[in-house]
């Protein structure tokens, strides 16, 4: 069941003066441009968190966690949410010895909330200036939702050259394009994208709570197991960012054609896909990119919603990392 609005109320609370405490360190400079390493526990590597500046002067935050001298795996997150979104994938694959990287793309998480740049390009971009500053090669980045678009467009125009991509893997991806158009019959039309931007303008805070609490992670299906914590956790990580870049970039994942992208990627790339995801149409997004991927492979979960890799990471992770090692 999920918390009753006073007790929802109240963990809100809790997360907005949590929140305010993490704003209020990270305004600090001797924090917010600090790299600081936690010490190993029980035979863990230490954990590092940073932040890269770009090249038009965005800090973003980043995680690196593991060995650095391992296999890179690097984690792209989905609108609005950050890169504590993977927590579950990097604690499995840190835990079986990959060096896992994360970012919070701009203006979402802790990375700064600018006012401009909100768009696949600069999204990509500020990809690269993670991977250069750490001098990461031969890596496998994951994508889910925009951030699988987020990876095809960082491996089409960045990672291919150098030996800096192994391999690429789209969760739940936007690509090829969501918007529906006269050459794009099956996308969605403007008016859901209008929505979710009202839904941001109007409320966000609302917002944010309806669409985990529905068809994100399908628990508006008859029967579904319902968790309130995840839904919070979405709430959380959501209102730590800007509302102009959740507002901007919504057309960045609805009306980015990313043909040409998918039909540049010559690594072998995994499409992953629930055949319930409420939020990605899998006919118009999975199906039609593994056809114009020149190494591309399609596995589809029957009734796995959107936000799989939360709901049945126990499915998703291995599956990742037979790819991975594979």
């Amino acid at each position: 069941m999920i918390d009753t609005p006073t007790e929802l109320a109240v963990s809100r609370r809790h997360v907005l003066l949590g929140s305010a405490v993490l704003s209020t360190a990270m305004a600090m400079p001797s924090l917010a441009l600090s790299k600081t390493a936690s010490p190993s526990k029980e035979g863990m590597p230490p954990m590092t968190e940073l932040f890269v500046k770009t090249k038009d002067n965005v800090q973003i935050y980043v995680k690196d966690w593991g060995p650095k001298n391992a296999q890179p795996i690097v984690f792209h997150h989905g609108w609005p949410l950050s890169s504590d979104d993977w927590d579950a994938q990097m604690l499995f694959f840190v835990q079986h010895g990959y060096r896992v990287v994360a970012h919070d793309r701009r203006g979402h998480g802790r990375s700064e909330q600018v006012s401009e740049g909100h768009d696949m390009d600069h999204y990509a971009a500020d990809a690269f200036a993670v991977v250069e500053h750490l001098d990461l090669k031969n890596a496998v980045h994951i994508g889910h939702s925009t951030g699988g678009g987020e990876v095809a467009r960082y491996v089409a125009k960045f990672g291919q050259p150098h030996g800096r991509v192994a391999k690429a893997v789209l969760v739940a991806a936007v690509p090829p394009l969501m918007l529906k158009t006269p050459s794009n019959p099956g996308g969605l039309p403007m008016e859901v994208f209008d929505g979710f931007r009202k839904g941001v303008a109007d409320n966000r805070a609302q917002f944010f709570l309806d669409v985990p609490t529905g068809p994100f992670y399908g628990f508006n299906r008859p029967g579904a197991a319902v968790y309130p914590g995840v839904i919070q956790n979405w709430w959380r990580q959501g209102m730590m960012g800007s509302a102009k870049a959740h507002y901007d970039g919504v057309k960045a994942f609805s009306e980015t054609d990313q043909t040409e992208d998918l039909k540049t990627i010559t690594v072998p790339t995994l499409v992953l896909h629930g055949d319930d995801d409420q939020v990605v149409p899998i006919a118009d997004s999975a199906e039609l990119s593994v056809k114009l991927l020149k190494n591309g492979t399609l596995k589809v979960y029957k009734g796995y919603p959107h936000g799989m890799l939360t709901t049945h990471a126990d499915v998703i992770n291995p599956d990742l990392l037979a790819f991975v090692k594979g």
